[in-house]
């Protein structure tokens, strides 16, 4: 391929980064802990599993949707690309000023978490500092800012090598719990019954809305190829494999560690746990054992990290180049990264861990994530219907069932955490409002 001039995004990527950021971007440390959860709610193997398959699903059945308009629009910047297009200019702006917030919530959310697993891990006296926990923070977003400004070849080899050391780490976690004994054969006591499946199904309706509520949001993030939609060569080929790929490949896993848990401990043990993923450690190699599970967390954590350094600069980049922020938020180097954009996603996201305790915010950004899958299938009926001569390189399977059915699960979740949590929704709602406002009086749509 012929070098492209400077100042541009490069278009090199590939299948392999494809499911590279789907993975990196979905799985995280959530997996850790959201097993104890749902078996707290459906305390038997097999409802369990098919919570997780059921969740995998509704990941699948919206990556097929996305895959429509990813191949269609292959432009970066994410959601906003797809609801500029079909909804106009302010919409567009709402829906990528939400998206950028979220993703520097969500950062600073998961790099102070990786400042306090690697403060856990540091020797003794190392742990009694105060601000151990913000300084490691603010050490893993600075390092992968600086691997971001090096270019695109660089953060996309850092995003395969982090998402492939991840799914080996799982995989070796895996593979212990199958290989070695299970708590019974090591002497751990007689395993508990399971207690029976409650004979009316009515009885089970809430928990197990509950326990997809947990397993659904360890699911997020499969979307994360379409940010990258422009840089890559093939898109009309690759987005679409990478999207539902990603999906398959994280379910696979997904309920892979799902089994392993269940292997080693009881359901009862698994159900009270809050990290059952340590507690399966423990039981396997004693403290090391969790010293261990710490350490896979930790990996697991900085690959998301990585891609959501390179994701969120994109929505910005995205903005500034159709001119719904300033231009300069546009400018690249010649490595095809967004610097300024970059540097406003790093900068914003490391004030938030400076903050401190923000789980205010991040119960917002939650609620703002929710709304967009929600925004990309409105478009895409959308398009349909305004552009039926759209070239489309991949139809939607199952059109018009499959936008209809995921579209109804999250209104379901987005109404659910607006009565579940009133008050940061009303918060949430003000920062959209905010940026409604600002929208109303710079970025008039075209006649």
């Amino acid at each position: 391929m012929a070098d492209q001039p400077p100042g541009r995004l490069l278009s090199i990527l590939g299948l392999g980064f494809g499911l590279a950021g789907a993975v990196g971007g979905t799985i995280g440390a959530g997996i850790l802990r959201t097993p104890g959860l749902v078996a707290a709610q459906l305390p038997t193997a097999p409802l369990l599993l098919a919570a997780w398959l059921v969740g995998g699903l509704y990941a699948l059945l919206g990556a097929i949707c996305i895959a429509e308009l990813a191949s269609s629009l292959p432009r970066a910047g994410g959601w906003y690309v797809y609801a500029e297009r079909a909804f106009g200019r302010r919409a567009g702006f709402l829906v990528g000023w939400t998206d950028w917030l979220a993703h520097c919530i969500g950062l600073a959310w998961v790099a102070t978490t990786v400042g306090e697993y690697g403060q856990a891990l540091l020797p003794a006296p190392w742990r009694l500092l105060p601000f151990g926990a913000q300084a490691l923070a603010l050490g893993a977003i600075g390092l992968f800012t600086l691997i971001q400004l090096r270019g695109l070849r660089a953060g996309s080899a850092s995003q395969e090598l982090l998402s492939l050391v991840k799914a080996v780490a799982f995989l070796a976690l895996v593979a212990a719990c199958f290989l070695l004994p299970s708590q019974a054969q090591l002497g751990g006591g007689a395993v508990p019954p399971e207690p029976p499946i409650a004979p009316a199904w009515q009885h089970l309706t809430m928990p197990a809305v509950l326990a997809l509520q947990a397993v659904i949001t360890t699911y997020d993030g499969w979307a994360s190829p379409v940010y990258f939609a422009e840089e890559f060569s093939e898109p009309e080929r690759d987005l679409p494999r990478s999207l539902i790929g990603g999906v398959l490949a994280v379910t696979a896993l997904y309920l892979l560690i799902n089994l392993a848990l269940l292997h080693v401990l009881p359901i009862a043990q698994l159900a009270s746990s809050t990290l059952p993923a340590a507690a399966a450690g423990r039981a396997l190699a004693g403290p090391l054992g969790g010293n261990l599970i710490t350490a896979v967390a930790l990996i697991s954590l900085l690959g998301l990290i990585n891609t959501v350094v390179m994701a969120a600069p994109r929505i910005l980049y995205g903005l500034g180049r159709d001119g719904l922020v300033p231009d300069f938020a546009a400018s690249v180097n010649d490595g095809g990264t967004p610097t300024v954009a970059l540097l406003l996603t790093s900068t914003a996201a490391a004030g938030l861990v400076l903050a401190g305790s923000f789980e205010r915010l991040l119960a917002m950004g939650a609620l703002l994530y929710v709304s967009l899958p929600l925004a990309g299938i409105a478009a895409l009926v959308a398009l349909r219907r305004q552009e039926p001569e759209l070239p489309r390189p991949f139809r939607c399977w199952g059109y018009p069932l499959t936008p209809l059915l995921v579209a109804a699960v999250s209104l379901a979740f987005l109404l659910g955490a607006v009565v579940h949590d009133w008050v940061d929704s009303l918060a949430a709602l003000a920062l959209v409002a905010l940026g409604y406002a600002a929208s109303r009086s710079k970025i008039p749509d075209p006649p």
